[in-house]
């Protein structure tokens, strides 16, 4: 086993279900969870609500303050679940450097489904033309520590339910919780 997980990321491209499958997450474990949607500064919001995507430069600061986030809720002693895409591989290194066992639940969608959910969304920033930059941007965590990939088609209870169950064999989680 690798270093204790003290965090998660639930990450994944727009629609994969983060915020949902965090808030579960974290009803299941007693863990707390942080919206990563919440910290974007309303220039960013604006950029991607027009369909442009946003650059390395403009997740920069955001993904700092995503990291100070989780590096103060671990200190408090809470066991966070933060919603973030976490789409390069530098971005989930980033957090991880501010929060030492940290591990990540990467939700994994096809295009089709994502397109097809982002339609179906009503009043979020982001818009169907940025589909093709979420998966042009991702670069999957396949070979990375402390990764657990799941279908994100699976029922949120499932997919819950596996990704708590993984945090407790990774020692993130005790038996009672």
């Amino acid at each position: 086993m690798q270093q204790r997980i003290t965090a998660l990321v639930v990450m994944g491209v727009t629609a994969c279900g983060k915020s949902t499958i965090a808030e579960a997450i974290a009803r299941r474990a007693g863990a707390v969870h942080i919206e990563g949607d919440q910290f974007h500064g309303s220039a960013n919001i604006e950029k991607m609500r027009s369909g442009q995507p946003l650059t390395d430069e403009d997740r920069a600061g955001w993904l700092a303050r995503l990291g100070e986030e989780l590096a103060a809720a671990v200190r408090a002693g809470q066991r966070p679940v933060l919603s973030c895409s976490a789409l390069k591989r530098r971005y989930r290194d980033q957090l991880r450097a501010a929060v030492p066992g940290l591990g990540f639940v990467f939700l994994d969608l096809d295009p089709d489904e994502v397109r097809r959910r982002v339609s179906a969304r009503q009043g979020h920033f982001m818009s169907l033309e940025l589909v093709d930059s979420q998966f042009a941007t991702l670069e999957r965590p396949s070979d990375e520590p402390a990764v657990l990939t799941v279908d994100a088609t699976l029922p949120i209870a499932a997919i819950s339910r596996q990704a708590v169950a993984w945090w407790r064999a990774e020692g993130g989680l005790d038996d009672a919780d």
